[in-house]
This record gives structure tokens, sequence and C-alpha cells, in this order.
């Protein structure tokens, strides 16, 4: 047969104890983010390059195939 588990006493959590638990987590989130900082920033970088080459060349290339020769004649 199954145990039967005793229901445990239910503690009060406090605003001051949510406080403290969200600080400490944002603390160990901000330490790693500030190690990361420079690394981060880099292939934000090299991403936003990249992206402004692919829209410039597929630009020109449909400026290309979308242009046409218009030819006037004197009657």
């Amino acid at each position: 047969m199954a145990k039967k588990i005793e229901p445990a006493t239910p503690t009060k959590i406090t605003p001051d104890d949510l406080r403290d638990k969200l600080q400490a987590f944002q603390g160990d989130i901000q330490g790693k983010v500030d190690d990361q900082k420079t690394s981060i920033a880099t292939v934000a970088g090299g991403v936003g390059m990249a992206l402004m080459i692919i829209m410039f060349l597929l630009g020109k290339r449909s400026g290309k195939k979308k242009s046409a020769i218009v030819e006037i004649r004197r009657v």
C-alpha cells in the first residue's frame, strides 16, 4: 500500500522573501551578462553588417531585373 504523506505546514511568503529572491536572481543574471557584454556586442554588430550587405545586394539585383529600356522615335 501507498504511504500516507502528511501535509506540510504552510509557511507564509512575505514580500521581503520575494524581494530577496528576485534581487539574488537578478544579481546572478547581471553578472553573467556583464561578462559577455563585449562578445554580444561584437556578434550583434556582425549580424547587422551582414544583413545590410544582403539587403543591398538583393535590392541591387531586383533593380536590374525590373529596369526597362524605353525607346523614343520621331516620326
